[in-house]
């Protein structure tokens, strides 16, 4: 990140000089009207913007608080480290945090060379980049979540991007345009965010353990979503192009995790999707293993009998009146 930048970040604030000068705690009033450590945008949003920034104050720890808007924080230099539910999560330059509304969250004191950016964001901003970044991703999840007030889940995704130079790039960007208030700045970074939210889907596997969902759960929630929605034609292939990963790598962590290798969960899917169609419908049986992804209809009835010790229109005389469909 432009040294002067830094620089100018690292310029003490007056909010800080009492910290330094001895006030013991963080000034609450700052950041809050409220009895409870909630942290209010609107103390901070100039009317009508939809996204701010400020540097996260130093020399002074942070307890446990949430927000009413989404935080992002973003290191710029030295470290900063925050606690979530009890586990303490270092951040180092390039290193980017995504809380929801619903976090609880506390921030270790930070040093005169700690630099940190809190971007301060209401949901509507992420319009623009949730229709860049399209819907079947996990930070389109994150981003759609934030949206259900009714469904107070806490989600925070924390990312070590050290070294990734296009998003520093970007957030650099970002940083100095709402600083310097340009001209159609709002509009500018929401585009800007939705080109780093797009290098995120590239670097997912830069999503550290320290989430709220490791990459790991992210990796078999959108297989299994995958394998429900698409059983006919499914193939590990494409989970691997999109999540960037060699064929093997992701074989062997879908395995280790579920305890069936990805053509196991596919044809558990399949199966359940046949019987179902032979109990509550009078498809043909042909018709059925097309349906469900199986040209080769020797094969399929190999397979049928060899799973439910019977034909598929014996498995059919048995429980065409069943409610229960038998995986």
């Amino acid at each position: 990140m432009d040294e002067q930048l830094i620089k100018k970040m690292q310029e003490i604030t007056d909010e800080e000089q009492a910290y330094l000068d001895g006030s013991g705690q963080v000034l609450k009033d700052i950041y809050t009207r409220k009895n409870q450590f909630e942290v209010d945008c609107q103390l901070f949003l100039r009317e009508g913007r939809l996204i701010t920034v400020r540097h996260h104050s130093r020399f002074v720890e942070f307890p446990q608080h949430k927000h009413n808007y989404i935080e992002m924080l973003y290191v710029c230099a030295g470290e900063i480290t925050h606690y979530i539910g009890g586990q303490e999560i270092r951040m180092q330059p390039g290193d980017m945090i995504l809380l929801n509304q619903h976090v609880k969250h506390g921030v270790k004191r930070a040093e005169y060379g700690d630099v940190g950016i809190n971007f301060i964001v209401l949901p509507e901003f992420f319009d623009i980049p949730l229709q860049m970044i399209g819907r079947q991703n996990i930070l389109a999840d994150f981003l759609v979540g934030t949206l259900r007030q009714n469904n107070p889940i806490p989600q925070y995704l924390n990312f070590q991007l050290g070294g990734q130079q296009a998003i520093s790039n970007l957030m650099e960007n970002m940083i100095t345009s709402i600083i310097c208030g340009n001209q159609n700045e709002e509009v500018i970074n929401q585009y800007s965010m939705g080109l780093v939210f797009l290098y995120l889907i590239n670097h997912i596997d830069r999503l550290s353990a320290q989430s709220s969902q490791s990459y790991e759960d992210i990796i078999i929630q959108a297989t299994t979503k995958y394998i429900d929605s698409n059983y006919k034609t499914a193939s590990l292939s494409c989970i691997a192009e999109d999540f960037k990963q060699p064929l093997p790598t992701l074989s062997r962590l879908i395995k280790k995790s579920t305890g069936y290798t990805f053509q196991e969960l596919l044809m558990r899917k399949r199966f359940q999707k046949a019987v179902m169609f032979l109990v509550e419908t009078e498809l043909p049986v042909e018709e059925i293993a097309v349906n469900i992804g199986y040209e080769n209809q020797s094969y399929f009835y190999r397979q049928f009998k060899k799973r439910y010790d019977m034909t598929p229109n014996e498995y059919r005389k048995l429980h065409k009146h069943d409610r229960v469909i038998k995986i």
